[in-house]
Parts: C-alpha cells; sequence; structure tokens
C-alpha cells in the first residue's frame, strides 16, 4: 500500500507539472510576440536574472538561449549590488524571473537596470506584481498550484517558467533561421558539433579497399568483397572509379546465373556511375546524400569530384550522431 501511494503521488507530481506547461500555451499571444522580438532585435546580450529556484532556472534559460544563437548569461541580483553591474550595458535586455513578482533583492536591482536605460521582461505570476509592472514586458507564468502536497515548494512553477524559456529559445530559433551547422558552430565539443564540423576524410575507410577491375571474374571479386567487410567492391580501371558491386547484386546475380556467376566478369555485374562525395565535404552532406538516393554507401573521391580518383568509403553509420570517428 506504501508502495501504491508513492506512485500515485508521483504520477500526480508529474500530470499537475504536464498540465501547467499545458496552461501556457493559451497565454502565447501578444506579450510573447514582443518578447521574442525584442530579443532578437537585441544589439547587446541578453541579461537573466533571479533568485532562488527562479535563479537556477533563469540560469538554463541563459544557457539554453546561448547555445541556440542568442548571446545571453545569467546575473545574480546579489552579485550585481557587488561589482557585477558593470557587465550591463544599454544594448543589453534584461529577462527578470520572480514567481511571486516581490522578490526583495530582485525589486532592488530593477533601479539599477532602469539607470542604465535597459528594457525589462519579466516573467512572474501575476500582472498586477511589482515585477510585472516595472517591466516593458510581462509573461505570465502562474499555475493552479504547485506540485507537492503541501503547495508550497516551487515544482509546476518553476517547471513552466522553464517551458517558457525553452519556448522563447524556439521560437528565436526560427525567427533567426538558425540552422544545425549554427548549432555546430557553438558546439564543437559535442558529438554533434563534430559530425556536422567534421569533413568526409575524417571519417572516411581507406585501408584495404576492396578493389576491382572490370575484367576480374566474379570468383575472385567475392572474395575480395568478403574480406572488405564493407559490403561493396569498388571496380576501377587506369585508377579511376567505373563501377560499383553491392552484396545485393552479388546475390540478384548467383541467382539468376547459377553455375556461370563464377566466371562471370565483374563488368557484367557491376553498376556505373556510383554515387560519390568529395573528401572535403561535409560529413552531414554525405548523410544527406545517402538518405536522398536510399543508399549507406559513398565513393570517396579526391579534389577535383570529376576525376573519380577513389581514397575512400563512408558508410551511413560514419555519419551517425555518436558515432566515433575513424581517425
Amino acid at each position: 500500500m506504501i508502495e501504491q501511494s508513492i506512485i500515485q503521488r508521483a504520477t500526480e507530481c508529474l500530470q499537475c507539472e504536464a498540465a501547467a506547461i499545458e496552461a501556457l500555451i493559451p497565454r502565447l499571444d501578444d506579450s510573447f510576440m514582443r518578447a521574442v522580438e525584442a530579443i532578437r532585435d537585441c544589439k547587446g546580450k541578453i541579461v537573466v536574472t533571479g533568485v532562488g529556484k527562479s535563479g537556477h532556472i533563469g540560469s538554463k534559460i541563459a544557457a539554453t538561449l546561448a547555445s541556440t544563437g542568442t548571446p545571453a548569461f545569467f546575473l545574480n541580483p546579489l552579485d550585481a549590488y557587488h561589482g557585477d553591474l558593470g557587465m550591463l550595458s544599454s544594448d543589453d535586455l534584461v529577462l527578470a524571473i520572480s514567481y511571486s513578482g516581490a522578490t526583495e533583492e530582485l525589486l532592488r536591482f530593477l533601479p539599477l537596470i532602469q539607470a542604465k536605460k535597459i528594457r525589462i521582461i519579466a516573467m512572474s505570476s501575476s500582472e498586477e506584481s511589482l515585477l510585472a509592472r516595472c517591466a516593458d514586458i510581462h509573461l505570465n507564468i502562474a499555475v493552479e498550484h504547485e506540485a507537492d502536497p503541501l503547495n508550497l515548494v516551487p515544482t509546476a512553477s518553476t517547471t513552466a517558467t522553464l517551458a517558457l524559456g525553452d519556448a522563447l529559445a524556439c521560437a528565436l530559433v526560427e525567427a533567426k533561421h538558425f540552422q544545425p551547422t549554427d548549432f555546430a558552430q557553438l558546439h564543437p565539443g559535442g558529438d554533434l558539433g563534430r559530425k556536422l564540423l567534421a569533413k568526409v576524410e575524417d571519417v572516411m575507410f581507406t585501408e584495404n579497399l576492396p578493389f576491382l577491375t572490370p575484367d576480374m571474374p566474379m570468383s575472385e571479386a567475392i572474395e575480395i568483397v568478403t574480406k572488405g567487410t564493407l559490403g561493396i567492391g569498388i571496380v576501377v580501371e587506369n585508377a579511376i572509379l567505373v563501377g560499383i558491386i553491392t552484396d545485393g547484386d552479388i546475390r540478384r546475380a548467383m541467382q539468376r546465373l547459377g553455375q556461370d556467376f563464377f566466371a562471370t566478369p565483374v563488368s557484367a555485374i557491376m553498376s556505373q556511375n556510383p554515387k560519390t562525395i568529395s573528401k572535403n565535404a561535409k560529413i552531414v552532406e554525405a548523410g544527406e546524400k545517402m538518405n536522398h538516393h536510399s543508399i549507406h554507401t559513398l565513393i570517396v573521391v579526391d579534389e577535383p569530384i570529376t576525376n573519380l580518383h577513389v581514397v575512400g568509403v563512408v558508410d551511413s553509420f560514419s555519419c551517425l550522431p555518436g558515432t566515433r570517428f575513424y581517425h
């Protein structure tokens, strides 16, 4: 029974927080649009501020904005009183968070912001709060009740605040036409950043490539393809790419030709004009090309790409986020 009551309490918590987020949707109104436009058009930085739990949420909002192309940082009001106020300029915009809208440390900070003629976006639970009245734009983060049994602990309210911050960031991604490559530039140390910035030559296979010639009998070719472990054979003539053979091509040819298969030359089975990509292309381009043509492998050629001099092979697995580089 105790276990059931615990699970029930946890379920109610999640349901309450989910409802708090859903309640924000009807509030995506003119005030929200003005906030997005103000942040988009800001010439300086977005300074997010708050105290306590609101400060923790504000710190995450600032980080999310910064990672999606909107320069932002978090400033604790208490630190502002002791020198960090110098971080602010008149080109900045402040996003001030207080659920009650009456947090003393934050309210004491507002006149300092206003003295610098900095615009303020407030997030609080009431348009009548002192914070809201001091702000240029107000975003309502009110919740019906907190998720804890006592209705005291910031739970649903902090979840709603965080979600609205994410909504701002996502809307700004759209407003600024922020692209995956832009994200990669800001995340060079992560897997996604490496994948979006890295070149094909960084992940391509270069050793023991399964090279075949057009006149080679399939009895010899099939052994080379099997040892190559890539599931393909690269057909070259005078060091120039002329075709490709896949495992599927081999199976279909064996069914069709029977015993004649082994004496059949590679040229009779290979596919001409295989899909290629430059070694200097981004691996995200390689992934997009494979998806477009519904294939799993590309032959990598040297520059200029028209010379069809093979330097490696890249497969779809190499282009997935999280895949380790081979070199």
